[in-house]
């Protein structure tokens, strides 16, 4: 199948040639267009009784999504909502999540996602910087979602309010250039910043989804990506307007390669999204040859490998930043060993141009490597209240005749192969890709250098595709000396814990170049000599704690590890958590859930763990059976 380019379908009646509704955009001046809503309700019309959301033995039809959505936005409307106001939704990966993002889009207003695993502090400074008027969450999620001037819905306690509201007859009537969402991402000044994706922009990514991969009410699609990334409006919405079930996978499915290609086939998923980190390793499994799987789309990092031959479902490579809405090129992957060259990322998307252009923003030769520039119908609004930033990023489209035409500067490099499909080769700037999470490397250094103990930084990764760690370089102040704990805790405030450095290292001065700009390939390797270590560290004292250090340190790539020390700070991730399981199942013959290990957080506490679940199953067990396994 040869993914290209699409006719333009704004301004037309557009019908998807597989899918099940029709999607009528209506062009003119104050005339109702078609948004997500519209066609959602229309899925819910069309077969009420379809199962719309599954979450393991949860289920949710097309009929409740529908009433539970629509009740809400009617409350919403009540407390405010509107065109232009975002609803803030501080929920986990859940069935609440999709009522209450299409419950604010219904109300006419945009939604922002908030993942509840972010700080605090990072939270309320969204918040604050979106003048976010209503926020919706839930239980104990509430209190973090408490910003000034915003009322926060909690969906317990208000419960009995949104029921008493009858249920709104139809989505608001909205026009294309009012904003459906607002995802904020890393930014290079210290701050996150907003990105505002339109009606316009979102339903181009929903025409093109359905119609290229033939998309119909009896697709099965999984939801792996956290709310905060924006590869899951890709996953929720072209699925959910084409009357498809979405398909919710566990945690321990979501960050285990084997365990989520077993619950792809077990769920029967039909259309698959899955981040670089885990696709993989997945595209050299064996596959059963009754995998009802007919897609594996992926993206969000370089790929490096291609597709085992004989895979029993076709392998989509695709690349676009939250500015494009998600996906701006794509292209199949055929399984191939001769070349030495990486994966390609395809083809542009409909009404979308791709420009491969010089320093001058002049277009280069074919097969010359060039910054790549994005243009067309997906290019989102801007950033919310950073009109220089998104003057800085957002600039006009020079190769296009058309008035008002505009393109999207990404930082990326690329090249046109002699295919006309595009190579991708690398950053022009800091920007890194760490655990499927796109990282400014400047907001850490602002960050950090706030801590009064630091006179100047530098944060760079280490290390290769998709085993990247982040290591910070200081410059520690006059006769201070921050141990490694109080820098970790202290970004830990602000930051998310992807983009804590897993290492520090103490350096006089930061090295520059001839132009007085820092040297990046000046900068040390960490080892034994330069490492920030805490002087309170406490060794391992027990026989587990110190199995446990061997295991994490080995996978951490870390030295040392304390007993004490929290794990997560230093570099572990939830993809980590099923090797750390699976490792002390081999060397302790125990389960350890994921529940275990983010609850722990420190060697010790999950020592402490491992020790009760010993005990309980050296209770359980005979004398003789004691002895076999004190053997073995």
């Amino acid at each position: 199948m040869a993914i290209s380019p699409q006719q333009n379908f704004i301004g037309s009646n557009y019908t998807s040639s597989a899918g099940t509704f029709t999607l009528q955009i209506h062009e003119g001046n104050g005339k109702q267009r078609a948004c997500v809503a519209d066609l959602v309700m229309e899925a819910a019309r069309s077969n009420s009784e379809a199962i719309a959301i599954s979450a393991g033995a949860q289920t949710m039809t097309y009929g409740d999504l529908a009433a539970q959505s629509m009740r809400l936005a009617s409350y919403l409307i009540e407390l405010g909502a509107g065109p232009e106001a975002p609803v803030a939704l501080c929920l986990e990966r859940s069935a609440d999540f999709v009522v209450s993002a299409l419950a604010a889009l219904a109300a006419g207003a945009a939604y922002l996602p908030l993942d509840p695993t972010w700080p605090a502090a990072r939270v309320r400074t969204i918040l604050d910087d979106a003048q976010v008027p209503l926020v919706i969450s839930r239980g104990g999620l509430a209190a973090r979602a408490r910003a000034n001037g915003a009322r926060t819905i909690d969906l317990d306690t208000a419960a009995h309010e949104i029921k008493r509201c009858d249920s709104l007859a139809e989505p608001v009537a909205i026009t294309r250039d009012k904003l459906a969402y607002i995802i904020y991402t890393s930014g290079s000044t210290g701050e996150p910043k907003g990105v505002e994706v339109t009606h316009g922009n979102l339903l181009n990514l929903i025409s093109w989804h359905r119609d290229t991969f033939g998309i119909t009410s009896g697709d099965r699609a999984s939801h792996l990506a956290g709310v905060g990334f924006d590869a899951a409006v890709w996953e929720i919405w072209p699925h959910l307007t084409a009357g498809a079930t979405l398909v919710l996978a566990d945690e321990q499915a979501r960050t285990s390669a084997e365990l989520l290609s077993e619950w792809l086939v077990k769920e029967g998923i039909t259309v698959a999204f899955v981040p670089t980190i885990l696709a993989e390793p997945m595209l050299a499994q064996h596959w059963p040859s009754h995998t009802p799987l007919r897609y594996l789309l992926t993206g969000g990092e370089a790929l490096h490998r291609y597709p085992s031959p004989g895979l029993p479902f076709t392998v989509v490579n695709n690349y676009g930043p939250t500015e494009c809405t998600v996906v701006a090129t794509s292209g199949v992957l055929l399984a191939s060993g001769a070349t030495e060259l990486p994966p390609c990322i395809g083809r542009p998307i409909a009404n979308t141009q791709i420009h491969i252009l010089d320093g001058n923003q002049r277009p280069v030769a074919r097969g010359q490597v060039g910054e790549i520039y994005i243009a067309g119908t997906s290019i989102a609004r801007g950033y919310r209240n950073q009109p220089k930033t998104t003057a800085e990023r957002f600039l006009p489209d020079s190769l296009n005749p058309i008035p008002g035409s505009r393109m999207y500067r990404t930082g990326d490099l690329g090249c046109f192969l002699p295919d006309g499909q595009i190579g991708f080769r690398g950053r022009v700037d800091n920007q890194e890709q760490i655990h499927g999470h796109r990282v400014e490397t400047d907001e850490i250094v602002c960050a950090l250098n706030r801590h009064p103990a630091v006179a100047a930084s530098a944060v760079v990764a280490r290390g290769h595709a998709c085993s990247k760690s982040l290591v910070a370089y200081v410059v520690p102040r006059e006769s201070l000396a921050p141990s490694a704990s109080s820098l970790r805790e202290f970004l830990a405030a602000s930051l998310p814990h992807y983009m804590v450095p897993s290492a520090f290292v103490q350096i006089s001065s930061l090295p520059s170049n001839s132009n007085g700009k820092l040297d990046r390939g000046a900068l040390p390797d960490p080892d034994a000599k330069n490492r920030i270590e805490d002087a309170g560290y406490r060794a391992p004292s027990t026989p587990t704690e110190e199995q446990l250090v061997q295991i994490l340190s080995r996978l951490l790539g870390v030295e040392r590890v304390g007993a004490d020390d929290n794990f997560f700070l230093l570099g572990f991730h939830s993809l980590l958590a099923t090797q750390v399981a699976t490792r002390v199942h081999e060397r302790f013959g125990i389960q350890l859930g994921l529940r275990h290990l983010f609850e722990a957080k420190t060697v010790a506490r999950l020592a402490a763990e491992v020790d009760r679940q010993l005990m309980e199953k050296v209770n359980s067990m005979s004398d003789e059976e004691v002895a076999r396994y004190l053997a073995s």
